[in-house]
């Protein structure tokens, strides 16, 4: 079964809407009816949890709004002309699907600021490293003199920034494949996919209907920002410009990438010389593609190289990504819970010197966890799962490596205590998300964390 393509909408559109539904309410629906509530608009909610996570807010903040708790099969859906859909709501749902067939525009919340919204965009998707370098765009950005938004699937949800009337030139947005599937295009000044791998194939067909939701970043787009030898993204813009990263030599000023010299590896555009690879703070060789990703994506604002480099040098990235927690008596804590799918974690195993013990597991949204063997080599001394694909996880390597299974993540750590050795490293990056038993990935992070630094109970050194 295809998506289901949404209405173009325009903000002109909607006096001829007799009544709004937001379908999902949790922090994005809410600040949904944030938003219509300010226009003065008649909105209702519906949701198929019995208590939302933001239900005692609704009825604190908007008593006038009429809420339905515990399906979706009524008839603010069924009756709708316009439905606002929240991003973990599938748009396979039957009332949505119902509802389409009555006549109802389905929309989400980007689509909504995208025609309302009057600053230059960036846009950014991608499997994985999204968070990272959206946060890394503001942060050169800010540092450049700029004033930027950043939001999307990163921080306050879009329409806030419009019901507020925060004060920003340029948006720089996250938009996860959940938000670009209610979004027709994105009028972006450059647009990046990071990368495409493997996830949420427990929400799509085939990874062909998870690239098609994808690209749709790349629809309006001025710039397209796409890593190089990535057959499947090469053919899928029709952008003005395309810019390349890679870690390959660059040939030409629209490409970035890494180059070795006698004095070290140096990021390039083209043949020019931007900042030596030492200085990237971040960890792994992924990070430095996030890198060279934004500064693809920042190129159109031809900001003093200078300052964005200070940027860059002082950026510590984000918690729950191949983040050093702690090091004690010579091992190394990493904590790089935000690895919620496959290509994630291979891309961190794979980034990692050393002999290495791995904490993963959780609930595999339906992924093929044989991607992950050739990510597992000789110098991993073992595999410590948990959750409810262990076992699917155990199968994928289990001549690779030895394996143990526990309960919980206390257990977890435990072992790897008990086993780690001066020079060890000690990865949490799970593969999987995190809702068999925990709240979310910072949930489990933290909970990683907390384990860990009781267990070293204070004496090691924190990695600054």
């Amino acid at each position: 079964m295809s998506l289901i393509a949404p209405i173009q909408f325009n903000q002109t559109d909607l006096s001829r809407f007799s009544n709004v539904t937001v379908v999902g309410l949790g922090v994005t629906g809410y600040s949904v009816v944030r938003y219509f509530s300010s226009q003065g608009r008649s909105v209702n909610v519906v949701d198929t949890r019995s208590e939302p996570s933001m239900a005692a807010n609704l009825r604190a903040d908007y008593p006038q709004v009429k809420s339905y708790y515990g399906d979706l099969n009524c008839e603010a859906v069924l009756g709708a002309d316009l439905l606002v859909v929240s991003p973990g709501v599938s748009l396979r749902a039957p009332a949505l699907l119902a509802a389409k067939y009555n006549g109802a525009v389905i929309i989400g919340d980007v689509e909504i600021f995208l025609k309302v919204n009057q600053a230059p965009l960036i846009a950014i998707t991608g499997s994985n490293g999204k968070s990272t370098v959206t946060s890394l765009v503001g942060e050169i950005c800010r540092a450049a003199g700029m004033t930027p938004l950043v939001a999307g699937n990163i921080g306050k949800p879009v329409l806030d920034a419009i019901t507020d009337q925060e004060n920003y030139n340029l948006a720089v947005l996250e938009l996860s494949s959940f938000q670009l599937e209610t979004t027709r295009s994105v009028p972006a000044e450059s647009a990046a996919i990071l990368n495409i791998s493997e996830d949420h194939m427990d929400r799509y067909d085939s990874m062909g209907d998870y690239v098609l939701a994808k690209a749709k970043i790349l629809r309006g787009a001025n710039r397209a920002i796409l890593p190089r030898h990535d057959e499947r993204l090469e053919q899928i813009t029709n952008a003005n410009d395309v810019l390349s990263f890679g870690l390959d030599q660059p040939l030409n000023g629209s490409e970035y990438g890494v180059v070795r010299e006698k004095s070290g590896r140096w990021l390039m555009q083209g043949r020019e010389r931007i900042m030596k690879l030492r200085d990237v703070p971040l960890t792994g060789m992924h990070n430095v593609l996030n890198v060279l990703s934004a500064l693809a994506l920042t190129d159109f604002l031809k900001l003093p190289q200078g300052r964005v480099i200070e940027a860059i040098k002082s950026f510590g990235g984000l918690p729950h990504r191949m983040q050093t927690v702690i090091k004690a008596s010579g091992i190394t804590w990493v904590n790089d819970s935000k690895a919620t799918n496959v290509g994630a974690t291979k891309t961190a195993l794979q980034s990692l010197e050393g002999n290495l013990i791995w904490i993963a597991g959780g609930e595999g949204k339906g992924a093929d966890f044989d991607e992950l063997k050739e990510a597992v080599g000789p110098s991993m001394k073992m595999a410590i799962l948990f959750g409810s694909d262990a076992k699917a996880i155990a199968d994928s390597i289990a001549e690779l490596a030895p394996i143990s299974h526990v309960a919980t993540m206390k257990e977890a750590c435990e072992l790897a205590y008990k086993k780690a050795r001066d020079g060890d490293v000690v990865l949490l990056s799970p593969a999987c998300a995190s809702f068999d038993m925990f709240r979310d990935f910072e949930h489990r992070g933290q909970s990683f964390v907390d384990a860990v630094l009781s267990l070293v109970n204070g004496k090691a050194e924190v990695e600054v």
